[in-house]
């Protein structure tokens, strides 16, 4: 049940979208078409799940024996870098379209704070690791959601007559703020699990 509870409030409740506000760059940028905002959740979800394994086991069992913890940013930066270098070799072999339809946004995972976030994140929550890769898996797909969500809202927007003063970048992040204030409506949602559940 206590996996299931970070699932759910990963996804819901604590989006690292739209609650902790990781992952804007390529949120706003990535979303005008849903195929290509599936394509990036995937690829986020992907290099999110690996680089979360890999950071973890680095931090508990080279960098904390070591005294080296004030390295965390610049080796997880760097691990990161690596595996998105990995994924973009892979989708230029594998799906071309795909990799043409990321474009720049591609590489920019490296600079994804999200994925960055969630390394920091489990280490700071002192996860195991089954609860690290669970943690890491659900905030991926929250992150894909919140994508194809706003992907899916921004398609429309494309058909309605927006007056000229919003147009562009203004009616974007308005919908951005009004499906985030919707999500703030999953709060409490893990207060009532935790009840349900008995866990503390």
């Amino acid at each position: 049940m206590e996996y299931l509870l970070i699932f759910i409030t990963a996804i819901f409740v604590n989006n690292i979208v739209f609650s902790q506000f990781l992952g804007i760059c390529p949120f706003l940028g990535v979303s005008k078409k849903i195929s290509t905002a599936t394509g990036m959740g995937l690829a986020v979800t992907f290099v999110l799940t690996l680089s979360t394994i890999v950071t973890y086991l680095i931090q508990i069992y080279v960098l904390n024996p070591n005294g080296l913890g004030y390295l965390q940013t610049l080796v997880f930066i760097l691990v990161i870098a690596a595996l998105v270098q990995m994924v973009e070799i892979i989708l230029k072999k594998v799906s071309p379209p795909l990799y043409q339809a990321l474009g720049i946004f591609l590489p920019l995972i490296t600079t994804n704070c999200a994925v960055l976030g969630v390394a920091i994140l489990v280490i700071q929550k002192e996860f195991s690791l089954l609860q690290s890769i669970v943690y890491a898996v659900s905030t991926a797909i929250g992150f894909a959601v919140a994508l194809i969500i706003f992907a899916g809202i921004r398609e429309q927007l494309e058909l309605v007559n927006i007056p000229k003063g919003m147009r562009g970048i203004s009616i974007v992040l308005i919908t951005a703020g009004l499906i985030s204030l919707a999500f703030m409506g999953f709060s409490g949602v893990d207060g009532g699990l935790k009840m349900l559940f008995g866990l503390d």
